[in-house]
């Protein structure tokens, strides 16, 4: 699926495809050997003089190929931690300034709402992708891009109102006071 797939035939890349969903297992690499030889090891060898990987053997190509088993479950639940808590609080401070606001209630609402909810989506999913299937990390990107959307749209309400719509209204100094 990379910059060299042209090189070999679809019908080739369905059989390497296969072997490797049937675990790339030593005792069947006989059966994609052959293409390795005759499209890949002409480049993908040691005596190439290129360094790029050498392709001739199954355990050159098992180094190649090997899953991301993606990260360790003590890893996914410190960062998990780590973006809970942590992002949290910047929630917390967007969106107490944004309550403020003069928006109306229910933009309120729905836009300090949402990132909570599309935090705990997003994180959920990156464990949801670890055991379940690979399909959920597009939630996870919906997820980010959500928090982002939200996120932008609290910081840049708020803004507006405090400073661009005081200068549109112009300034009215109030004097108390002897003059």
């Amino acid at each position: 699926m990379g910059p060299m797939s042209n090189r070999l035939s679809a019908e080739d890349r369905t059989k390497i495809f296969q072997w490797l969903d049937r675990g790339g297992r030593a005792e069947e690499y006989a059966s994609v050997a052959p293409i390795f030889s005759t499209n890949c090891s002409g480049c993908h060898s040691p005596k190439s003089g290129l360094s790029i990987p050498p392709l001739t053997s199954y355990e050159e190509v098992a180094k190649i190929v090997q899953q991301d088993p993606g990260p360790s479950v003590s890893k996914l639940a410190r960062v998990s931690h780590v973006h809970l808590f942590g992002i949290s609080i910047i929630f917390l401070l967007t969106g107490a300034i944004f309550s403020l606001s003069r928006t109306p209630i229910w933009l309120r609402v729905v836009l300090v709402v949402l990132p909570y909810v599309t935090i705990v989506m997003d994180i959920g999913s990156w464990w949801a992708t670890e055991y379940f299937s690979p399909i959920f990390a597009y939630i996870v990107i919906g997820g980010g891009a959500l928090i982002g959307l939200a996120l932008a749209s609290q910081i840049l309400i708020s803004l507006w109102e405090m400073w661009i719509d005081p200068l549109k209204r112009g300034f009215r100094v109030v004097r108390t006071g002897p003059s």
